[in-house]
């Protein structure tokens, strides 16, 4: 069939079947395309959208059917073809999100709807307790309290299923008081701000909003124990949701296990249950939880899933195992999940966790752990509701990971860590742990588990040792101390508490030979390690990562064999912004092949806050003088913010474990105790330095022995940058002491100082001086100067030498050098100068690295 052209006054049409084109030569002639025609081109436009002009002319060829059209008419389709496409695909957007915010808008009017009966509700008290007030004859009249209070449901009998029945109804009910109406109430969750917990989300053509970025989070007033709600929007439907947050150990770290001692039928689509959960305790100092408690599963009339449990009467329910002795039986109040499904896919989550802690059980301190419904909500609310928000961004395909692992792998990972970790404070006897004797200082508890017997193969030559793991662990109270700053530190800078050979011990349970103490072959960390990012939850709360560190032989036989070790490692609220109740870095030795069935032996750090903060840690915060320069020439910190950080107290719990072969159990016990009282050593200095309670020039001083008070040395530099180059490197040059030195730290570049020796090591370096080297001032001493360049850096550095000696100064061209994280740091020019003391001998070298930037 011939091809037909005519005149029209409006557009083209979609390209499917025949349609018109708009011909980009003359702008009222338009060519319509036969289907055979049609469906040529779309054979190419699907291998190819935009071809060239010479696969445009070489389609023409190929094709007969298109020898009548001419090569700009060719053109011009496949431009408007892509236009087509593009705009079926903004529809589309625009639909999906038009039904998001629509589901927004419901839930937003539910809230809405509840906070005004919440309003009505303590109108209502607040003129009754008036009336009382006003007249006290009516102290005794009970007519309205009806109204303001919820009355007490009578005890069930538990012992048979109709019973069961009428405790799961009661429940439902509520149940969804809580989490629509207005038995509790609810205030917005102290530190969770608006803009970004409650309503964000904006409208940008690459990032639509959806129900992964909405969530309102509160927690009760003035109500019996601890509780929290949550509700949001999740990319799942409801069933999925459901399965997912009725599996509680795959999300909630705090639980040890969940079991099912009964299930049956209800009799109206749903199903009772009758669970026992165990919780691990979250430090050595406190006993573990357990609850005994009925689970009702059920649909509503409008379609919507429900999940509602509470504890049954009585604290003898449950198994009566010897495990259980372990455990303080506490008590869960009316709690569960609502998800209602959206029109258009994804629904609407509701979670309610109301639960009494038994916080008698457990020291004073020790008590807000434990009468503070925001940690519920953090470890356990907002917690189920990131969790789902995760899996619906790994199952739409957003999140794409490392290595090419798949996210429920690296999710395992995650569980196993933070599961061996648990495993080894809590330390249970069903699982096998003792604790053995002490030496009469009882600041380290030493267990042992004869029944993780070292398996260190999966392959057919697997072989296992006797033996055994060893944990030591301790607990102690930090006063002052930043969590996220002190798990920061610890992260970034292994070896201020790490012993390379004690690593190298763990790692030896790996290989299939057995391992030795520390010291039969005596190694050296080189104090470079590399971090390797895995995975990332959503709001980078919680991050996976594989450290290596770089190991060097110290005797001449080990020269040739690599001693690099590698541990993969999970880190938990490193994130400035980071409003967690737990604060963790947590890792464990891989074999360097990294096989998916990898055996974990957690080893870590945990941190809790025991006074919850309502901003969080100050951003920027930074393990430097930042917090002396805040505060001028006084010691003592002012603000809020600042006197936050230094009242704050938290209770950190340290925790290793070694294996060990039966013959040599007692000597690494002696090790382990020993090594870790040398870590609380380290992280006691630490603390000290990194607390805003004290001055950070003092703080500083202290750990950089041989180092000027840090005024004179921003003198020292600047006086000397002028003496050599004409100008000034600081406008108001003329100010001395701490206005100078505060200056120089906030100065807009890298500003670096290192000793004049034979092996150049940093000794100072101004607040953009660290952010570059990824470091802190307390380990800026780990660093030397041939460290941070690249070969061609340190080429160019030692050819400019002897001209930096004679003239006192020079200037070297841009190029690349590293950060002691090992990342690639991009400098467009730096210029390199002496700084002369008072005597005008050459104190050290100073560096100015201008417009750094990370590759």
């Amino acid at each position: 069939m011939a091809a037909a052209v005519a005149m029209r006054s409006g557009s083209g049409s979609d390209g499917g079947g025949g349609g018109y084109d708009k011909a980009g030569m003359d702008s009222g002639k338009y060519v319509r395309y036969t289907p055979e025609q049609v469906e040529a081109l779309e054979r190419v436009y699907a291998e190819c959208p935009k071809p060239s002009s010479s696969r445009r002319q070489q389609l023409l060829r190929d094709c007969p059917i298109l020898a009548n059209i001419e090569p700009k008419q060719i053109k011009v389709w496949f431009q408007n073809r892509r236009c087509r496409d593009k705009q079926r695909k903004e529809a589309s957007r625009l639909q999906a999100v038009n039904r998001k915010l629509t589901a927004m808008n419901k839930l937003l009017m539910e809230e809405n709807e509840r906070l005004q009966k919440q309003v009505s509700q303590l109108v209502h008290e607040n003129a009754y307790m008036k009336q009382q007030l006003q007249n006290p004859s009516l102290g005794n009249d009970t007519s309205c309290e009806s109204n303001v209070t919820t009355p007490q449901n009578p005890l069930r009998d538990a012992s048979n299923p109709s019973g069961l029945l009428t405790i799961a109804e009661e429940t439902l009910t509520e149940f969804l008081s809580k989490a629509t109406g207005t038995a509790v109430d609810w205030v917005p969750m102290p530190g969770m701000k608006v803009d970004c917990q409650l309503l964000r989300f904006t409208l940008p053509a690459s990032n639509d909003p959806g129900p992964d970025s909405f969530g309102i989070v509160a927690v009760s007033h003035g109500c019996r124990g601890v509780a929290a709600r949550a509700c949001g929007l999740v990319n799942l439907e409801p069933t999925k949701i459901v399965e997912i947050l009725k599996d509680r150990p795959s999300w909630f770290r705090d639980c040890r296990s969940l079991e099912v001692f009964t299930m049956f039928p209800a009799g109206n689509g749903g199903t009772i249950e009758l669970v026992y959960m165990q919780m691990y305790a979250p430090t050595t100092l406190v006993p573990a939880r357990d609850f005994w408690t009925l689970r009702y599963t059920t649909t509503m009339e409008d379609g919507s899933l429900v999940v509602c449990e509470r504890s049954l009467s009585g604290s003898g329910g449950g198994p009566s195992t010897a495990s259980a002795q372990q455990f303080v039986r506490a008590e869960m109040l009316p709690s569960g999940y609502l998800v209602r499904p959206c029109e258009g896919g994804g629904s609407i989550v509701h979670i309610v966790d109301h639960l009494d802690l038994e916080a008698w059980s457990v020291p004073e301190v020790l008590r807000p752990l434990y009468e503070s419904s925001r940690v519920v909500a953090q470890k356990m609310t907002t917690a189920a509701l990131r969790h789902i928000r995760q899996i619906a961004q790994e199952t739409s395909g957003e999140v794409v990971y490392a290595l090419g692992r798949q996210p429920a792998v690296l999710r395992t990972f995650s569980q196993r860590l933070s599961r061996g970790f648990n495993d080894a404070i809590s330390g249970f006897n069903d699982d096998g742990w003792s604790v053995m004797g002490g030496d009469g200082i009882e600041d380290v508890i030493i267990a042992c588990n004869a029944k993780k017997v070292r398996n260190t193969s999966t392959s057919a030559n697997a072989f296992v040792t006797p033996g055994g793991v060893i944990c030591a662990k301790a607990s102690m109270l930090l006063q002052s101390v930043p969590p996220a700053v002190l798990v920061r530190f610890l992260r970034e800078h292994r070896s201020e508490w790490a012993d390379y050979n004690f690593d190298a011990y763990s790692a030896s349970s790996l290989k299939t030979s057995s391992c030795s103490l520390p010291g039969l072959r005596p190694m050296r960390f080189s104090g470079s390690q590399i971090i390797m990012p895995l995975a990332h939850t959503v709001e980078n709360e919680e991050i996976l990562e594989v450290v290596r560190l770089e190991g060097q032989a110290l005797t001449h036989d080990d020269g040739l064999m690599s001693r690099d070790i590698h541990l993969l490692q999970l880190c938990t609220g490193i994130d400035e912004k980071s409003m967690g109740s737990c604060f963790q870095l947590v890792f464990a030795p891989i074999d360097e092949l990294f096989p998916d069935d990898a055996p974990l032996i957690s080893s870590g750090f945990r941190v809790i806050p025991l006074d919850m903060k309502t901003d969080g840690t100050p951003a920027g915060r930074t393990l430097d003088l930042a917090s002396s320069l805040e505060v001028g020439s006084t010691a003592q910190p002012t603000g809020d913010a600042s006197m936050d950080d230094c009242n704050l107290r938290s209770v950190l719990t340290i925790a290793f474990q070694f294996p060990y072969e039966m013959h040599l159990q007692d000597s690494v016990a002696t090790m382990a105790r020993q090594y870790v009282r040398s870590i609380v050593s380290s992280v006691q200095r630490v603390s000290m330095a990194i607390s805003p309670s004290r001055s950070g020039l003092n703080a500083g001083q202290k750990i950089i022995s041989g180092f000027p008070e840090a005024p004179t040395l921003a003198r020292w530099i600047c006086q000397s940058y002028q003496f050599h180059l004409g100008v000034e490197l600081l406008r108001q040059a003329d100010d001395a002491g701490e206005a100078l030195l505060k200056m120089l730290w906030d100065y807009e570049d890298a500003i670096l100082c290192c000793s004049f020796k034979e092996k150049p090591v940093f000794t100072f370096a101004n607040e953009m001086g660290l952010n570059m080297l990824e470091t802190s001032l307390v380990a800026l001493q780990d660093l030397s100067l041939d460290k941070i360049f690249d070969e061609a850096g340190r080429k160019a550095l030692y050819n400019e030498i002897p001209k930096l000696m004679e003239q006192g100064y020079v200037y070297l061209p841009g190029g690349v050098c590293l950060s002691g994280m090992g990342r690639h740091v991009s400098f467009e020019q730096a210029v390199a100068w002496k700084v002369l003391g008072e005597d005008n001998n050459v104190h050290c070298l100073a560096f100015c690295f201008v417009n750094w930037s990370f590759v």
